[in-house]
């Protein structure tokens, strides 16, 4: 019989921390007990800040009675690293955490570790991004610190989306957000912003909402709210 994928999870926010615990299980339910943690977007942050998430996710492997396996990628040499690629693999959940989308991408596009990740996400493991790692699953990564730089090639494994995830704080703080990532937006390709500590759970084309807020599709001439439990269909 032939493996499906396991679900893909884009969150707004929260990785690791209690109110996301609840998803994260979730995603390991009926899968390997191996909960592997990739907190390469945090890297140009330093290393207090990869010990924090490091930590962070040590707890939440621990409340879910699973094992974290820490996979951490400073550069493309690590993520070339046959020793490295060997962590990925026997996984549950696969999870990309927050801090720089572009970073993300650059380190790990076209590496063995990134082939190593969809391999075991398309023999079944559940692959989770936050923040950044939500960004960096599409296909291109508009520029939010510095919009004047355009953007960044994204991994690609979903080409049908673009994401902005904190949607609900970004939309306050920064209400031109939205008008910048649809400059020039492919008609193919869906907007979506995904609220803190939200998330958007299936995929490809076939996701349901779960957490406390709100996941919106976004287009020139309007918003479209979808609240906790809805399904929504974003075809390729």
């Amino acid at each position: 019989m032939t493996q499906l994928p396991g679900p893909i999870a884009l969150v707004g926010s929260g990785e690791y921390l209690p109110v996301m615990r609840e998803l994260e299980g979730s995603l390991l339910e009926g899968r390997a007990p191996r909960y592997v943690q990739i907190a390469t977007a945090a890297v140009p942050d330093g290393l207090e800040t990869l010990h924090y998430w490091h930590e962070l996710g040590a707890t939440q492997a621990g409340a879910l009675g699973v094992e974290q396996v820490i996979a951490t990628c400073a550069t493309r040499k690590e993520a070339n690293d046959p020793d490295v690629v060997a962590l990925i693999q026997g996984a549950g959940l696969i999870y990309l955490s927050g801090g720089h989308p572009d970073f993300l991408a650059e380190t790990l596009r076209g590496t063995a570790v990134w082939e190593a990740i969809v391999a075991e996400w398309k023999n079944g493991a559940a692959l989770a991004g936050c923040s950044a790692g939500a960004m960096a699953m599409t296909s291109w990564i508009p520029s939010i610190r510095h919009p004047q730089r355009g953007g960044t090639e994204g991994l690609a494994l979903l080409p049908h989306l673009r994401v902005i995830p904190h949607f609900d704080a970004f939309a306050r703080r920064v209400p031109d957000l939205v008008t910048r990532y649809l400059q020039g937006k492919d008609p193919l390709v869906t907007l979506v912003g995904i609220d803190e500590e939200t998330a958007l759970v299936g995929g490809p084309t076939t996701w349901t909402v779960h957490g406390r807020q709100a996941v919106w599709q976004l287009g020139h001439e309007e918003r479209v709210e979808h609240r906790a439990g809805s399904t929504l269909s974003l075809n390729h």
